[in-house]
């Protein structure tokens, strides 16, 4: 069979014609290479389906969104599940790491009191009093603020006053 290919001169023609060369064409093939001579008749039909409207499968829509809605349940488990899980996983991380941060908390401030038991010890600090110059305190320098308050002015308001009776500082 031969091929068909349309030329620049053919693409003006109508399509109706084109078909009817085209057909004849086929038709002529045909008869020469059968034996016998075997009339073919071809009748172009033209259909305009532009009018037909579609009927509406009810049972088909009903079923669509049967499975619409089933899929979106099980999309929406599926991934409820998945949240579950995953905060479950981060919950435990952080849980481990507040873990591990109690415990270096606890450990510093096991050495801040090691640390403060040594600061505060009393011949630690008396050595280092009398490397600086401090002499330990005589019984007269010590002044009582309620040795000199009168007990009969007690809720008035006291000022200020350097009392000769009281003990020069070194």
């Amino acid at each position: 069979m031969a091929a068909y290919a349309a030329t620049y001169f053919d693409s003006g023609r109508s399509s109706g014609r084109r078909i009817e060369e085209r057909n004849a064409r086929l038709f002529a093939e045909q008869q020469r290479l059968r034996r016998g001579a075997t009339l073919e008749v071809f009748f172009p039909k033209r259909i305009d389906n532009s009018r037909l409207v579609k009927a509406p499968d009810t049972v088909r829509i009903r079923e669509m969104r049967l499975f619409t809605a089933a899929v979106t349940v099980l999309f929406s488990l599926v991934m409820f599940y998945g949240l579950q899980h995953f905060s479950s996983i981060e919950m435990g991380y952080s849980v481990e790491a507040k873990k591990t941060q109690v415990e270096a908390l606890r450990e510093q401030n096991r050495q801040l009191r090691l640390t403060e038991a040594q600061l505060s010890q009393p011949r630690r600090i008396d050595a280092m009093a009398r490397q600086m110059g401090l002499v330990e305190l005589q019984p007269n320098q010590v002044v009582r603020v309620t040795d000199h308050v009168n007990t009969s002015d007690a809720g008035a308001p006291a000022l200020a006053q350097i009392s000769p009776t009281a003990g020069t500082v070194r």
